[in-house]
Formats: structure tokens, sequence, C-alpha cells
């Protein structure tokens, strides 16, 4: 099925028509795909390990020849290796979970690899502005080699920036990074690709990637498209429980003879006694709140309360969510 944005207006600069592909001797690894991306827009795909999302980015590369279906980039095909002698589009870079650097040499000189050698202030200027955009101005001169994982993984997306592409194909690239420096490095990177104007599609695993910086969110399970819209309205209104597991705790509560998708977040312990009657089995320190985990109605379900509550206490439960 092809998904295509309601606010499109312009021709879209890729195009995924309805693409499948199948690894030898495997089932079906993805099934009729198909999406636009425009000049700037950050599309984030999401699903469990072996889903497709990798060979997806692989496929938009041109790394990998599909079964069937076409995509595009305005208006040149995309073509994997049979038709190319160096697969891979030149004006997309691509960074993959192995990072391909030089390990060898700084991590300057990793980024300028693809500058020009004519013009050395451009590319001096160029290096550090992206030096800063990863946050390692201070491991301007340290080789690759002696790098943690994260890092390698920071000066790899740096890396494929350096010739401003016009599509940037990111798979995990926060996999090895500090959660203290995952964040701050999220913003600097997608505000600079907007800046910029630069396309991404991101592959990852962290429901943050998506609300922090996606126009559009795509959900792929059992090979296919399971959701595509833009993650706030996929959070707010999951149609799966798969789709809302993806951001976070999630239950699934039958009540009033209907079954609710609900976080922990759209309910509360109350005061008050109400008809939602429930057994607090244990609790769980998450900072500056705690998720109680209870049994209401032979149903295990979870809440977000600002306190400890002793094992077996009875709770009563309100829906912020109207039922």
């Amino acid at each position: 099925m092809n998904y295509l944005s309601p606010l499109r207006i312009f021709a879209p600069m890729l195009q995924v028509n309805n693409i499948s592909f199948t690894y030898p001797s495997k089932e079906k690894t993805l099934q009729n795909i198909g999406f636009t991306l425009q000049k700037g827009e950050h599309l984030c795909i999401m699903g469990e390990s072996g889903c497709g999302k990798s060979t997806l980015l692989k496929i938009v590369y041109g790394l990998l020849d599909v079964d069937k279906g076409n995509l595009f980039w305005n208006d040149i095909q995309i073509l994997g290796p049979e038709h190319h002698l160096v697969p891979g589009m030149e004006f997309f870079k691509y960074v993959a979970q192995d990072f391909d650097l030089m390990p060898f040499t700084s991590v300057s000189e990793n980024i300028k690899k693809f500058l020009s050698r004519f013009y050395p202030e451009e590319a001096e200027e160029r290096t550090q502005e992206l030096l800063e955009v990863i946050e390692m101005t201070g491991l301007a001169n340290e080789k690759v080699k002696n790098l943690s994982g994260g890092q390698q993984q920071r000066v790899a997306i740096a890396r494929a920036l350096a010739k401003e592409p016009e599509l940037l194909l990111l798979d995990e690239p926060f996999s090895q990074i500090d959660n203290f420096k995952k964040n701050s490095l999220r913003r600097r990177l997608f505000a600079y690709l907007k800046k910029k104007n630069i396309a991404c599609i991101i592959a990852t695993h962290d429901g943050n990637d998506a609300l922090s910086f996606a126009d559009r969110m795509m959900v792929i399970r059992n090979h296919q498209v399971l959701a595509y819209d833009s993650p706030s309205n996929l959070y707010q209104n999951p149609k799966e429980k798969y789709t809302a597991s993806l951001f976070d705790d999630v239950n699934e509560v039958f009540i009033n003879n209907q079954t609710l998708l609900l976080y922990p977040n759209q309910l509360e312990i109350t005061q008050e006694t109400t008809n939602l009657k429930a057994t607090v089995i244990k609790s769980y320190f998450k900072g500056y709140y705690w998720l109680i985990e209870v049994m209401y109605n032979n149903q295990l379900v979870f809440v977000n309360h600002h306190k400890n509550i002793e094992h077996k206490k009875t709770a009563f439960l309100k829906f912020k969510k109207t039922v």
C-alpha cells in the first residue's frame, strides 16, 4: 500500500512504489512497502528485530535489488547492484551499524575524507562545524581506534554529513551512545538536518527517536506496513497494542464492553472509592514517579503514581482517558 501525506503539494523527492524483497532461501522480508518523502522531511521506521527496517534502508540506498515495485529520487530511478558496478546513490549517505571508519587516522581526518583537498580552509571549517554537531570538538585529533563504540558511531554520522547529502539514512544511529549523551546529540543532529534541509530516514527501536524528531513514522510488522502517520497521532490514538508498545508500557484493559489501550500516565490512583478496585502487586521506582503494577478484574495493569504503595494494598483507579 502506498501511504501519502495529506499535506503533499509538490512532487516528492523520494517515491517508494509498493516494493517487495526476499533474501535467498528466506520467507518474504518486505511486502508491498510504499511511501513518499519530501525534501527535508524526516521519517522514522520502527518495528521489532527482523521486520525489515535495515533491509529497507539498504534498498533505498541502492544496495539491494527489489523483487517487485520501484523507487525514484525525483525522476531518477534507484537501482541496485544488478545495474551498478558500484551500488549506492551518490547523493545519499547511509550510516550502517558497522561504521566503516579509518581506525588509524584521527576523528577530523575521517570527517575530511570526502572533502576537497583543493579548499583546505572550507574543509576545516566544515569539519569543525560537524565536530560541534556530534559534540566531539575536544577529540578532533584522537585516533578512531582509541574511541568507544558510541564515539565511533558519532564520527560515522559526521562523516556521512560532510558533503551535505540530499538524503541521510541512519540504521540504529544511537544504539551505542550513552543516555546522557544521546538526548543532547539527538537534538543537535536533527536541528542541524532541518537547518540544512536534509531529508532523513532512520531505523530505530527507540520510540523517543520518533517523538523527538520525526515528521512521519512508519511501523513495520510481519514484513508489511502496520501503521503510518505522524508520531503524535500514533502515540495518542494507537490502533494496535503493538504500535503503542513501541513508545511505552501499555495496558490493554477491558471495560464497559470495550478494549482500551492506555499508557500508565493515562491512569491514576485516587483517594476516591471508585468501581475500578485493584490490588497492588509490585512497585517500581522510576525516578520522579513510581510505576505501580496492580491486578484489576483479573488483568495486570500499570499506572504511574507519585509515591510507593505497599504490596497487596487496595488501590482505586481512575481513567484519565474518556471511556
